[in-house]
């Protein structure tokens, strides 16, 4: 991961935890009895120490302009599709005939509206009704950190396999120079490189240190991710390897090591 993609990411965790806070002080403002009674669970009753973890939460309507506008660009840039509906949820709607719960949106909270009814002044809709659009919000925050994160794991992926693919291809140029050694070990570092993140994806455990391509490929069937076929064909292109890594050993036939290529390559292809 780059320097800079590891500084949007922590950049990105920050805005999640300011959010966190904002919605708790939001909640205290337009619950507070509520809100105290759940969190003096959490301090086991200790009013001293609830009244100080509240004391420092932030002010809201100071502290969400400034979340909202780092929010938005990152919805922007993220979850481009999705920046409509983050909007939303602050902007008024159009066409707007009365104010419900339904409707009443984090600009409303802001400006402090409060929907009254009758001479008692009975509230219909107040603060409370805008929680839910800020969880909403922080929501899609959140969603936009998990998003980058497979996606960079998407793309370390297929990175990883074009440098496999031109290692393979590497392997096949010395093979037809007549290297065959050269090419069998290079086939055989790509394969349990594959089989390593194939037991990755998958959350196979590995216990052996330092494990071959036999190794992984037994794992691998005692996880049921690949087929008895296919394992016997892994532990072939295995055995094709260890002919190359022992130099005192004979020297590794061309058939053999085109069966390495051509299988690694399948391997490569079919086994994910």
């Amino acid at each position: 991961m780059s320097e800079k993609i590891k500084k949007f990411s922590g950049e990105l965790d920050e805005l999640i935890k300011q959010g966190e806070m904002l919605l708790l002080s939001m909640q205290h403002e337009c619950v507070p009895t509520e809100f105290e009674k759940v969190y003096a669970r959490s301090f086991n009753g200790d009013k001293e120490k609830l009244s100080s973890f509240i004391e420092k939460l932030p002010d809201f309507k100071r502290g969400y302009q400034a979340w909202y506008s780092k929010a938005q660009a990152v919805i922007k840039q993220v979850m481009p599709n999705r920046l409509l509906d983050f909007m939303s949820y602050f902007d008024v709607p159009k066409g707007r005939k009365e104010i419900t719960f339904q409707n009443y949106m984090i600009r409303d909270y802001l400006q402090g509206l409060i929907i009254t009814r009758g001479w008692e002044k009975e509230v219909i809709v107040d603060g409370a009704a805008a929680i839910p659009e800020f969880n909403q919000q922080l929501d899609m925050v959140k969603a936009a950190k998990a998003t980058l994160e497979s996606t960079l794991m998407d793309l370390k992926a297929v990175l990883q396999a074009d440098l496999f693919d031109t290692e393979i291809d590497t392997a096949g140029a010395l093979a037809k120079a007549g290297y065959f050694r050269a090419a069998g070990a290079i086939c055989g570092v790509v394969l349990e490189k594959h089989l390593l993140q194939v037991c990755a994806v998958h959350g196979v455990t590995i216990r052996k240190k330092n494990p071959g391509i036999s190794e992984l490929s037994q794992v691998l069937r005692d996880a049921d991710i690949t087929t008895i076929p296919q394992w016997r064909f892994i532990q072939h292109l295995a055995d094709i390897r260890n002919i190359c890594d022992h130099a005192k050993g004979r020297e590794p036939t061309k058939e053999e090591i085109d069966d390495l290529v051509s299988g690694a390559k399948k391997v490569l292809k079919t086994i994910f």
